[in-house]
């Protein structure tokens, strides 16, 4: 993966014993590469506007490849108690990773007794939330960097290991090793990613500091903590590569039974939310990932009079989607022309579909998508010169202009059932390469195959995941607070 890689990439599950040496990875790695007929990232670096150096566009594309070719195999696989909290919701501490160059969002995140700070990728498309760790009977976190913070479960009064032959293990934890030499053995994962870097460790449930907010727009009140209990986390001993420097591990956000975010929201109403600031924002523009009260509704009803309401979609809770979010799309428009792409690529039953992702940076869009987008897109901007950036198939130099001033970027909306509609601004989908370029910034996946929204084309909208009513809804915000 490329350096500063967003944690993803094809992982390939390694049927060895604990004490195996190879490694591999506990949270779904970022942006894995697109099985699909897309051609080879070439290695030329784009300058990334206000970005963090060495940053490029280029190598989140390739990591959003890498990423994309993990969901597409993942989604042809078979899917595989806690203390009164006394308050309706919780907030943590979201940000963009552009500082450290990657295409990521960072929440803040303390587990343990005493509580141990870390900064972790919200991922949605994770089952498993880990950090990086010393001890727990698999050795000291190893990494090519040193000095990173790391989870000491033997300074937590409340980690509990878990063993492998427990049905939680068993059923629930991806990629957890098969051999279990006897019933008290840890439960160990084994992960190896497709770019050489790899990562092991063991699970077990340790407790959670959340500070309690009030409920609307993700307020919090630093002064009201309280511990969520039984949070499945996994204990990452070893690891390698690049892809986990620029954070200390993975929350888990997907639909799965031992997720963060499903375990949490069950707790706190039912749902959860989050709002992208825009994904160059610097490292102080901070929003919140919210779990109870605070989503799209909430904001509106306390917001001034005549605010447009939120937008809804039913959120298809697709066991052969899971652990991902899957959304029925009806179709895209450009400039109020719908497009025409055919129904089957929005449709799983015909190994279509789409997802929303947040640890995906571009968006993904299976070839007859695809095709139909970049076409309506470019053929506005027939006046305006063409410059080469790999991956990308479209850019403009946009200071040359079209004979009159910066060229007018048409509107691009995704109709979700229901007549919801993503309206994201132009700079989510024509956006800044470098200085002075701007390229169309989707991505070809595979066809068959799914599509994956992006983080860059939700920034600057309050997302909400109703997982016990099965809505998606949104609504468009700077998200800064």
């Amino acid at each position: 993966m490329a350096a500063r890689g967003q944690l993803l990439v094809a992982l390939v599950l390694l049927a060895l014993a604990a004490s195996s040496s190879a490694g591999s990875s506990g949270g779904r790695n970022r942006h894995r590469a697109a099985k699909a007929k897309a051609k080879p990232a070439a290695r030329a670096r784009l300058g990334l506007v206000r970005a963090a150096p060495d940053a490029s566009l280029a190598d989140r594309a390739i990591d959003d490849r890498h990423r994309h070719a993990y969901i597409s195999a993942k989604l042809r696989r078979p899917a595989a108690a806690a203390a009164d909290v006394g308050s309706s919701a919780f907030a943590m501490p979201l940000t963009s990773g552009a500082y450290t160059g990657t295409g990521q969002y960072f929440v803040r995140f303390r587990v343990g007794t005493p509580a141990q700070p870390f900064v972790l990728v919200a991922d949605t498309g994770s089952d498993l939330t880990w950090v990086k760790c010393r001890g727990a009977g698999a050795g000291n976190a190893a990494g090519e960097g040193g000095g990173e913070r790391v989870f000491r479960p033997a300074d937590s009064k409340t980690w509990a290991p878990m063993s492998c032959s427990s049905d939680t293990c068993t059923s629930y934890v991806p990629f957890s090793l098969a051999n279990c030499s006897s019933a008290a053995s840890p439960c160990a994962y084994d992960y190896r990613y497709k770019d050489g870097s790899a990562a092991r460790g063991a699970v077990g449930t340790d407790s959670a500091t959340i500070a309690l907010s009030g409920g609307h727009g993700g307020a919090v009140d630093g002064s009201r903590r309280a511990k969520l209990q039984d949070v499945v986390l996994g204990c990452t001993a070893s690891y390698d590569g690049q892809s986990f420097q620029s954070s200390d591990g993975v929350l888990s956000l997907g639909n799965s039974n031992i997720s963060f975010a499903s375990r949490a929201a069950a707790r706190f109403g039912g749902r959860f939310s989050y709002c992208l600031v825009d994904h160059l924002a610097p490292r102080n523009a901070t929003s919140y990932l919210t779990f109870g009260p605070g989503g799209p509704e909430d904001a509106a009803s306390s917001s001034a009079a005549g605010a447009a309401p939120a937008a809804q979609t039913r959120l298809l809770l697709d066991r052969r989607m899971s652990p991902f979010y899957a959304v029925a799309v009806d179709g895209i428009h450009v400039d109020g022309v719908q497009l025409d792409i055919p129904s089957d690529v929005w449709d799983v039953d015909k190994n279509g579909g789409a997802i929303l992702d947040s640890g995906t940076s571009l968006t993904i869009l299976a070839t007859p998508a695809y095709k139909a987008v970049v076409a309506a897109l470019s053929a506005r901007f027939a006046g305006v010169p063409q410059v080469s950036m790999d991956p990308f198939e479209y850019c403009y130099n946009w200071t040359a202009g079209g004979g009159g001033g910066e060229p007018e970027i048409p509107k691009l909306e995704v109709e979700f059932a229901g007549s919801a509609r993503l309206q994201p601004p132009a700079k989510s989908y024509v956006i800044d390469a470098a200085p002075g370029v701007k390229c169309i910034g989707v991505q070809e996946g595979a066809w068959p195959g799914v599509s994956v929204i992006g983080n860059i084309l939700q920034q600057e909208h309050l997302w909400e995941f109703d997982l016990r009513d099965r809505w998606l809804r949104f609504k468009h915000t700077r998200c800064i607070q």
